[in-house]
């Protein structure tokens, strides 16, 4: 597979990273990627007690990840979560050399963290927002199309009319993240100016995420037509079609306030969905590309259909 920047600057052998999944993302899993030579990323949320300690948490997955691979592995900073800036200094007391951050401004913490020895890439879904991280100096921007699963961006960006625009107005490296299931996707992401590729919903239907099976079974069953974005009035949210997902939309079609959805949202719906496995009271995010997920693989069968994959489709085109 071709090497990149992405490669050099995270210090990896395959441009391909695991999605920082907030509930699911824990150090078995992470370690598994990582293992793999691509970029396996923890959550300070993943697997814990509804209402647990985060900071507790994220020290639990860090040390754990720790014993399971001497890779390197990253953290998910989601900078809209309150307790924010309490992980960022977990963080930088652990030393992680590879942090991910998104859902707020980059200015925050970048300085903070790049002096302090790490890596930072920030997740954005506009030209503007690339333009913006660059100015912050951080090391690489993971474009988000509006095909990927949980929390999109509101201008509802494609992936693949979104890369070339950015890739054609920063210098540092851009990496895809949004649909991309296969090596097909990987290609078509390379060759409009990605250097590495982020994903999340392959990585859900995996034996090493820790995601209630009812919740995986879903994805594979999943057709092309079956997600569906809720909660435009909030933050666009791509799930699977559900019961929840349909009760949600009836609240929001009925001229429901942003208060009254946060009310009948209540407290982490992606937890009973994706852990729990309640598809009936919980969300189950999901991409749009979950047509293409057939079954439930190991992490480095997976990796290793990426990478094969990648060399096949290449002999195709030449």
């Amino acid at each position: 597979m071709k090497r990149t920047r992405v490669c050099d600057l995270l210090q990896i052998r395959y441009p391909i990273i695991q999605g920082g999944m907030l509930w699911l993302a824990n150090a078995e899993l992470a370690a598994a990627v990582s293992n793999t030579g691509a970029l396996g990323i923890i959550s300070p949320l993943a697997g814990m007690e509804r209402h647990g300690d985060s900071s507790e948490n994220l020290r639990f997955q860090i040390a754990k990840a720790r014993e399971l691979t001497e890779k390197p592995f990253g953290v998910n900073i989601p900078l809209d979560l309150g307790e924010s800036g309490t992980l960022i200094d977990i963080i930088l007391k652990e030393e992680v050399t590879v942090v991910v951050t998104a859902a707020g401004n980059p200015a925050h913490y970048t300085e903070l963290l790049r002096q302090n020895g790490a890596t930072v890439m920030h997740v954005v879904s506009s030209v503007r927002q690339a333009q913006t991280a660059e100015s912050c100096n951080v090391d690489a921007v993971i474009v988000e199309g509006f095909e990927a699963a949980g929390h999109t961006g509101f201008d509802e960006l494609p992936l693949f009319a979104l890369i070339p625009q950015v890739a054609d107005t920063i210098s540092i490296p851009v990496i895809a993240a949004g649909g991309i299931v296969d090596a097909r996707g990987l290609v078509a992401a390379f060759s409009l100016g990605a250097e590495g590729v982020q994903l999340g919903t392959r990585f859900v239907a995996v034996e090493e995420n820790i995601a209630n099976i009812r919740y995986k079974q879903a994805i594979v069953e999943a057709k092309d037509t079956d997600t569906v974005i809720t909660c435009r009035r909030l933050l666009p949210t791509r799930s699977l079609k559900t019961e929840f997902s349909r009760k949600l939309l009836e609240v929001e079609e009925s001229g429901a306030s942003a208060s009254d959805i946060r009310d009948f949202l209540g407290y982490s719906r992606a937890r009973k969905g994706q852990l729990e496995g309640d598809l009936t009271n919980g969300e189950a995010y999901c991409g749009a590309s979950a047509g293409l997920i057939k079954e439930i693989a190991p992490v480095a069968l997976v990796v290793q259909r990426l990478v094969e994959g990648y060399e096949e489709v290449i002999k195709r085109l030449v």
